[in-house]
Order: C-alpha cells, then structure tokens, then sequence
C-alpha cells in the first residue's frame, strides 16, 4: 500500500510514493500539463499531472476542479528547489471527493472586513495558516519555558466575582438569582493563590477586556499567560519574562523558518533578539521620550506612539521600570527606595508591537493592601478571599502577563492582532 504522508513529511519520502489528503488550492495548465497546488493543513505541495501516465477521464477531471475541492491524490515525491517547500509531487492517480464552485474568496485582493466575516474560510490562506502554525509553536515554547523550570500550570476560573483593576473594563454577566459575575481579565489573583500553595505556577487561558477600542493592538478577547511566582522580587520576573521572550523568539526561528518566509518576514531583525534587554525606569523613558520629540507628559501612561518610539531606538524589547503608582493597579508594592514609585514594569517590543509584558512585585502587607482597596473605590467583600493571602503566610512575591497575540503579531509582522487569532472578537465584530 502507498503510505500517506503529511506535507511537511515529504523529506523522508523522497522518491517513495506517497498518499496526500487535503485540498486544492490553486490550480493551471499548460497544454499536457496540470499544475495542482495542494495543501493539507501542514504545507503547501505543487502537484504535477502528465497527460497519458493517468487515465484520460482523471486528467480531464483535474482540469476543471474548483478552488478548495477536497482530494486525495497519489504521487512520487521529488525534490525541487524552485518549488513550494523545496518538493513537488509527480501525479499518479486522483480521488475527488467534493468538487466546489464559486468558492467565496477567491486569489484576488479583498477588504479586511469582507475577510474577517468569512475567517472560517481565510484560515486556509497561505499567509493565515503560517500564522497558526507559529502560534501554536508559541503556545509551546510557553508552555515548555515554564514547565521546564518547575512551574505547575493552574487554570483560573473565567468567571469572577471582582475586578484586578476595577470594573470599569470588565464584561458583566448576570449569574444565578440576579447575582453579577466579570468575565475575568486576568488570572493574576488567582495565580497568587496557586503561589502560596505550590511555589511558582502560570495561568494560561482566555481574558476579556470590554475597552471600547478599535486600534490594532486591541481586541476583546485574548490569550495571556501569567506566571506567579513566592518570594520573588521585580527583579527575579524582569528576569523571568527577558528569558521568556528571548525562548520564543529563538524556537520560532529554529523550527518555523518556512513559516516566516510565507509571511515574507524579515527574520533578521528576529534574530537580533537576544537577552539581555535594556532595563530603563519610568523617569529614563519620559527623559528620551522627551528626546525623541512624541509629546510624552510625565506622569501619564505610554501611548501608543511613545512604545513605537521606545522600540524603534532601541530595535529590541525594553523593559521599563519602576512606575509612578498613580498610574499602575492597587496590587502592585511600592519602591521602598521611592514610595511614589510603584515595583512594575512593562515590556515594550519592536516594531510598533507595544506593550508585550506587564508585571509587578505584589503588595504582600495586609494593611496596605485593605487601605489601596479601599483608596481604589473598590468593595473589600469580594476580595476578602484574596486578602486571605496575606493574612496566613504572607510572603513577597511578583508575576507578570504576557499578551499571546501581541506576541504572535509582532514574530509574525502582522500588522493587526486580528489576524492572530482563529476568530477575532473586537468592538463591532462577533462573528462568525
């Protein structure tokens, strides 16, 4: 029997027959000749059909299939630099098992929102698919960074009782006998909780952010994956997350460089990603923001123009420290150097990504904590929970978030976090 075989597989197939299912994706002909452009989830394969070493009907037959008829094709695998993949596949037989007309996207140029209302079927793109495909090897190297330090994985509840930076943000969902509950917008609390208990953990899941936003690095709902970690300080995360980054990029470029090239990125601005990474303060960024002319005013936030700003000078991600605590969460301990200064920082990328990484040492003194609470306009009741863990073991500890389409955006040079994620959720967009 012919062995099938995944595309990306065809190197240890090469001369041997092999079996392909999957679907086309684009097809010509030059006079004896079909070129069948085949593709199977995994890689993109030229398939080669030769007039009379098939059967007449089966070479008429390919002649007139429709963009995205589903196959199943036989063929000798061959290697060829000028083809898909560097391999192409010399035609034996072929079984059709849906042959479709009028598919609705068709290789032309078409408007992001036509696209987005047909995402089930943009997926299949080329371009669509190579951004999956190193997604999920993000996912991976997250989850194998982590693993391999003796992080446990905790997974954090989607609903909510409380907010970690009020409610202002937050989706709210009528619970059972008209109680209100949050679709969380982080796992971090929760997260603290799992640190008390097994030391360091991340949370990696799904968090909602209900921000009237309709800019490019926004969506409403998204992955983030936060680590939390007992008895570190700001420093021991600066460091956890700079090596973090640093993995990711690293994996990206060992195992998904085909990828890339389908996206046509430029790889060596990739490759400059190496830890260690500038470590600037709050006052240090203001001071050559100030420079750079993006009419930063001291005291606020970042916009968006001041990352770009940031990550243009310095072409690599720059952790900024040590915040104004007016404009960081009640959670975060103040600098005991400087109590107007909160422990926090922000990991700015490249290339216009903004804001990858936020993170902070904790608050552990319970005193403090009820009083930024209360400070905040925040009700104590829902967090009494949450204050527990000061009150039994208290202990200094720090965390961080990571935005995995951000992430995903920027090692892809997307433009909009919208293509990096199956079926995006913005402000005016839930469907399909």
């Amino acid at each position: 029997m012919t062995a099938q075989s995944s595309i990306r597989d065809f190197k240890d197939h090469v001369g041997k027959d092999v079996e392909v299912r999957g679907w086309l994706y684009s097809r010509r002909s030059k006079g004896k000749l079909h070129f069948l452009l085949i593709r199977d989830g995994s890689g993109i394969v030229q398939g080669v059909m030769v007039k009379g070493e098939v059967p007449d009907a089966t070479f008429d037959e390919a002649g007139h299939l429709g963009q995205e008829s589903s196959l199943i094709v036989t063929g000798t695998v061959r290697e060829d630099a000028r083809a898909p993949g560097g391999f192409e596949l010399g035609l034996k037989s072929l079984k059709v098992l849906q042959d479709v007309k009028d598919y609705p996207i068709a290789h032309q140029e078409h408007g992001p929102d036509f696209l987005l209302s047909q995402r089930h079927l943009w997926l299949r793109s080329r371009k669509q698919a190579a951004v999956m495909r190193i997604r999920a090897r993000i996912v991976k190297s997250i989850r194998d960074y982590f693993d391999n330090r003796g992080f446990t994985l905790l997974d954090a509840p989607i609903f909510t009782p409380n907010a970690c930076e009020g409610t202002s943000t937050l989706f709210e969902v009528n619970y059972f006998d008209d109680a209100k509950a949050y679709l969380t917008q982080s796992g971090q609390l929760y997260g603290e909780a799992g640190a008390m208990a097994l030391g360091k953990v991340y949370v990696f899941g799904p968090v909602f952010r209900a921000e009237k936003s309709k800019t490019r690095r926004h969506l409403t709902e998204f992955w983030m994956v936060e680590p939390e970690v007992a008895f570190a300080t700001l420093d021991e995360v600066m460091d956890l997350a700079e090596g973090l980054i640093a993995t990711i990029v690293g994996d990206v470029l060992a195992d998904k460089r085909g990828d890339l090239a389908e996206l046509e990125r430029d790889v060596s601005k990739l490759e400059r990603i190496k830890a260690p990474f500038p470590r600037i303060t709050y006052d240090e960024a203001a001071e050559l923001l100030g420079k750079l002319g993006t009419g930063f005013v001291y005291g606020s936030d970042l916009g968006a123009a001041d990352e770009t700003a940031l990550g243009d000078h310095f072409g690599m991600p720059v952790m900024v420290h040590r915040w104004p605590h007016e404009v960081k969460a009640f959670y975060m301990k103040r600098d005991p150097a400087n109590e107007k200064l909160a422990l926090g920082v922000d990991v700015i990328g490249p290339e216009g990504s903004g804001e990858l990484v936020g993170g902070s040492q904790r608050e552990d003194d319970l005193e403090v904590l009820q009083g930024r609470i209360k400070h905040h306009g925040l009700p104590e009741e829902p967090f009494n929970w949450y204050l527990d863990l000061r009150r039994y073991g208290t202990v200094p500890h720090a965390g961080f978030g990571l935005g995995l389409e951000r992430t995903v955006s920027w090692i892809c040079g997307r433009e909009h976090v919208r293509e990096c994620i199956p079926f995006p959720r913005m402000l005016y967009r839930i469907y399909p």
